[in-house]
């Protein structure tokens, strides 16, 4: 590998396109891209690199089950980016895989799923993901005044703690005319914070006695991006990441009314006549593709002996999306980040965390 580094511009990029859950995958469903003979030989260096550490995460992760190849995927991908720094070269597959591949992963997962498991799963999570977005918001506002955390940049920290990570915020960002530093700090607040989540989560879960939809609500309500909601629920079992991506999912069509209600205050405190926004640009399609595969699954047009080789498949591309957003991790530039963006992130995570579990045990099902 190269010691050249990456651009500056490339690597806030990086940070934007490839940490955050790729709910905001493009404005139709053609979010699941064709792609050209030019366009795979620019992506091929990125996804060689990103195959190769997902097929070293997954050897480890058999050597390791408690680990787990996702969680050794991300933590290979941040050892490779900043210990020897890939060329720019990586770049495009790197962002492609974090974004796209994921996607394609989810969407096989929705083939090992019937509708009926997808409906009840996104009911029963409702009442947990109010509460932790009322939470995230009103901590948000009360601490990041507290810390006097600029109005935007504390608005960015808790729509990308309350729904899902780096998606939401590039979605709010234009909404609420943030500057593109507002936004690389909260990014980069917010990915930080996946980070952490991936490598405690399953250390606090076993010592809370969770059961695996237990742990599997907690992670799909308290863990920011989709990418690391999946890492940290299947590293615990296959049943708490089943259903920890269905209540992930069902969090993430939230950014839609969020970004409504954030349009029509900035209209109102600037008086200006309508609300412009872009709905087809916030609404996550990849989700539309996830419930036709369950659709698929539900229909029984799926033979039953292929259901272990799509599961696997679905693993291994979560793996190697997980790789790609590992490498994507510039720990200098999130130290850079300032202190108090990052203590307003901890206090809205960890109020997140904690009131998931709390209406859990309300609830009972834990």
């Amino acid at each position: 590998m190269s010691s050249t580094r990456l651009p500056a511009t490339a690597t806030a990029a990086s940070v934007a396109v490839a940490a955050p859950d790729p709910a905001v995958a493009g404005a139709r469903p053609a979010a699941l891209p064709v792609i050209g003979s030019s366009g795979i030989a620019r992506l091929l260096p990125g996804l060689l690199l990103t195959t190769a550490l997902a097929s070293l995460a997954w050897q480890i992760g058999r050597v390791l089950p408690l680990l787990g190849a996702p969680v050794c995927g991300i933590l290979l991908g941040v050892a490779v980016r900043n210990l020897f720094t890939p060329s720019p070269v990586f770049l495009p597959g790197v962002r492609f895989a974090a974004k796209h591949v994921l996607q394609w992963s989810i969407v096989l997962l929705g083939f090992g799923l019937s509708l009926v498991t997808v409906a009840h799963t996104g009911v029963r999570s409702l009442a947990v993901t109010a509460v932790t977005m009322t939470t995230a918001f009103l901590v948000a506002w009360g601490l990041g005044r507290l810390l006097r955390v600029p109005d935007h940049l504390k608005v960015l920290i808790g729509v990308g703690t309350a729904i899902c990570g780096g998606s939401a915020i590039a979605a709010v960002a234009p909404v609420i005319k943030a500057d593109e530093h507002d936004t690389a700090f909260a990014i980069s607040t917010i990915f930080l914070f996946n980070l952490v989540a991936v490598l405690i989560f399953p250390i606090f879960g076993h010592w809370l006695h969770l059961s695996d939809l237990g742990f599997g609500m907690w992670a799909g309500t308290a863990v920011n991006d989709t990418s690391s909601v999946v890492a940290v629920a299947y590293s615990w079992s296959h049943v708490a990441g089943d259903f920890a991506t269905i209540v992930k999912l069902t969090r993430s069509t939230l950014i839609i009314p969020v970004c409504i209600v954030l349009a029509i205050v900035e209209s109102v405190r600037h008086r200006r006549n309508g609300v412009q926004l872009n709905l087809a640009r916030v609404f996550p399609w990849f989700i539309l593709w996830f419930l036709a595969a369950s659709a698929v699954r539900t229909a029984g047009w799926v033979p039953v002996g292929w259901l272990p080789g799509l599961a696997t498949a679905a693993t291994f591309l979560i793996v190697m999306a997980l790789s790609s957003i590992g490498l994507s991790a510039d720990l200098r530039r999130i130290a850079a980040t300032g202190i108090r963006p990052i203590l307003l992130g901890t206090g809205v995570w960890v109020a997140v965390a904690v009131s998931s579990l709390l209406v859990q045990g309300v609830l009972g099902q834990r």
